[in-house]
This record gives structure tokens, sequence and C-alpha cells, in this order.
């Protein structure tokens, strides 16, 4: 799976976000700052729905197996 970062130049220096990935967006007063918070962003919000998935499957029956894009 390949995903696309967006970044715009503004006065601050620069706003970021994944446009397949709504909730990673980030900012950076430089263009590797953006990248690098954005790469961070990413991050969080994969495990942030992770813990969330596993609070919602607790005592449940289910699979889990990796999966290619």
């Amino acid at each position: 799976m390949k995903l696309t970062a967006i970044y715009e130049k503004v006065p601050e220096g620069y706003i970021a976000f994944v446009e397949e990935f709504p909730g990673a967006n980030s900012q950076g007063e430089t263009l590797d700052e953006a990248r690098a918070n954005l790469s961070e962003a990413v991050q969080l919000v994969l495990e942030a729905n992770r813990a969330l998935a596993e609070e919602t499957l607790a005592g449940r029956d289910f699979i889990r197996e990796a999966m290619a894009a």
C-alpha cells in the first residue's frame, strides 16, 4: 500500500496530511520537520486505532491476520 503525503507551504512553515488516512495531520517549520512529524502522526493514529479495536473486540471470538494491500 502506498500513501500520499501532502505538504502545503504556509507562512509558519508547512502543514501536512495523508490523503488516504484521515486523522493523520501535522505541521512543521521546515519541510523535513513536517515530514518527520507526519510520520509520527501516522504511527500515533495506527496505535490509537489498534487500541480502540482491541477494546471493542475484548471478549469476542475473532481471527486476526496480516493483510497485504
